[in-house]
């Protein structure tokens, strides 16, 4: 446990959570068991697959939700139902807490508020563009930033809608290639304007540990524990590489209070993982109120890469105007 919350406590910017177990005390209950069989073999089947799909909603089955998908559902709130009953606290199944679905949203508040971050990532972005001209040192720089975070938010909003193998993966390895790519930033930042080959190499370096990363948790073994480590292994390289050169700089560059501002608030943003409860209303749980937290922090970052941008063009201006 002490390990767990040191690894939450320094994870990085992506949405990067807790460690799914691979069993819970709801789904180990003989009553969940019973439920799930007895209703597959009612609803399941030929006969009853029938009748299922007559009356599930269109909605649903573009979504991918199965007839066994809906028994886990009912019987997992049956479950709950007997927990309730006897004073006991809520169990989770299948290593999350019971959402109360929304259409066909699996997590409707986690779902919500990943494309809220997506939608500030969107308007920051246009606001960047329209704010930075193209010859400023960071602007493409910046602008990939923002469309790897974009699809980040857009597949954690796909994996929140709905869970599946596939949703999982993509989640975990868009956030991951944030992380990469926030480092990368940071070094184009600090070193690569007057280094370019150093950043080029380093870039390099970097797509191919995302390559070999992805590659080892899809052909080899999904590691959740590994995947977390590496996450944090880069996101504290991000971290004290930022504050470093934050410190460096403070004097001359007074808005760096806000990318010190982020940098932290996205280490003490992750402590809400540890407040580990069932969904409030059963639709607010900690991961959730964690990624609504995240939508200010991403519109400051913004704010700190204009007004970033803007002081090197004004900058290179000044050195080509003395040359």
């Amino acid at each position: 446990m002490a390990a767990r919350t040191a690894l939450l406590f320094l994870l990085g910017a992506a949405g990067v959570g807790p460690v799914p177990s691979q069993g819970s005390q709801g789904d180990r209950e003989p009553v969940y068991r019973d439920c799930v069989a007895h209703c597959e073999r009612r609803n399941c089947s030929e006969a009853g697959l029938r009748h299922f799909r007559s009356r599930q909603p269109l909605y649903m089955s573009l979504t991918g939700w199965t007839c066994r998908d809906d028994c886990k559902y009912e019987c997992m709130w049956l479950t709950v139902g007997l927990y309730l009953q006897e004073g006991s606290k809520v169990p989770q199944f299948h290593g999350k807490w019971p959402f109360s679905r929304f259409l066909f949203f699996q997590e409707p508040a986690s779902a919500f508020a990943s494309f809220l971050n997506g939608l500030a990532n969107l308007v920051m972005l246009n606001k960047y563009k329209a704010t930075v001209p193209h010859s400023s040192p960071m602007y493409h720089t910046c602008i990939a930033f923002s469309r790897v975070s974009l699809n980040a938010w857009f597949w954690s909003m796909i994996f929140h809608t709905r869970e599946t193998n596939l949703t999982e993966k993509m989640d975990y390895f868009c956030a991951s290639a944030v992380i990469l790519y926030s480092v990368y930033l940071c070094c184009v930042r600090t070193l690569g304007l007057k280094r370019p080959a150093f950043a080029t190499a380093f870039g390099g370096f970097l797509l191919l540990f995302l390559a070999c990363h992805v590659s080892y948790l899809t052909l080899v073994r999904f590691d959740y524990g590994y995947n977390m480590a590496a996450n944090v292994a880069i996101g504290l390289l991000n971290l004290f590489w930022w504050l470093g050169w934050c410190r460096q700089n403070q004097q001359r560059l007074p808005y760096v209070w806000k990318c010190v501002v982020v940098v932290l608030l996205l280490q003490i943003l992750a402590l809400l993982e540890l407040l580990d409860f069932p969904p409030l209303f059963w639709v607010f749980d900690a991961h959730a109120i964690w990624h609504i937290s995240t939508i200010p922090v991403n519109i400051l970052f913004y704010s700190f890469l204009v007004d970033d941008s803007l002081y090197l063009l004004k900058a290179n201006s000044e050195i080509l105007k003395i040359d």
